[in-house]
């Protein structure tokens, strides 16, 4: 099933330009979903198409790194659009983040989810779980299956380790909520700014 998905859908495959990410924040975590997550490895590639995103904008974001200011681990969201914003939270879970809009405005689209289409076997024994929507279900989840971790971070996603494809596949059914875990950021917790593909088994469970 997911070789014959992955045959159909390789041959229209576009790799995602500079442009597409230098869009405002919101529409880039929207138009997201349904492209497709590419890890090249030693150990092998990984694809998956993306499902669920959230979106965090400029430094008056309460809920955005970028709202404590300019700092080391920071700076790549000031740069230039299109590459990889890599953090760890609770010592443990890497996120993988995707800087937006212009240079020197902090902005970036957290890739919360994905279905995994290639590499599956690879990604079980990287998350040691057989269930398939546990392996990219949450973004500590997909980290680990797609091995993304700090050496990621800066990388350019339109290079040729770690980068996104358009597959002609449009997505029709899109639900938005309020972003998950930010609680400390005040009225900025509302936010409609997770958006998902509607009735997918592989969105995180909040």
């Amino acid at each position: 099933m997911f070789n014959k998905l992955l045959k159909q859908n390789t041959s229209a495959a576009v790799k995602l330009s500079r442009s597409f990410y230098e869009q405002s924040t919101l529409d880039v975590a929207r138009r997201l979903l349904g492209k497709y997550l590419v890890r090249k490895h030693a150990d092998g590639t990984t694809v998956g198409r993306i499902v669920e995103t959230e979106a965090y904008v400029g430094p008056d974001d309460r809920a955005c790194h970028a709202s404590r200011g300019r700092t080391p681990r920071t700076e790549v969201m000031f740069g230039r659009a299109g590459h990889a914003y890599v953090y760890l939270v609770y010592g443990f879970h890497y996120m993988l983040n995707i800087v937006t809009e212009a240079i020197d405005f902090p902005a970036a689209v957290l890739v919360r989810a994905v279905e995994p289409v290639q590499g599956v076997e690879l990604m079980r024994a990287r998350r040691e779980t057989e269930q398939l929507h546990s392996l990219a279900s949450g973004p500590g989840k997909l980290c680990q299956a797609f091995a993304i971790d700090r050496k990621l971070n800066g990388d350019d996603l339109c290079g040729k380790v770690l980068y996104l494809e358009d597959r002609g596949e449009a997505v029709s059914k899109v639900v938005t909520t309020p972003r998950i875990g930010v609680d400390y950021a005040g009225p900025w917790k509302g936010k409609p700014w997770r958006f998902l593909i509607k009735d997918s088994a592989f969105v995180s469970r909040p």
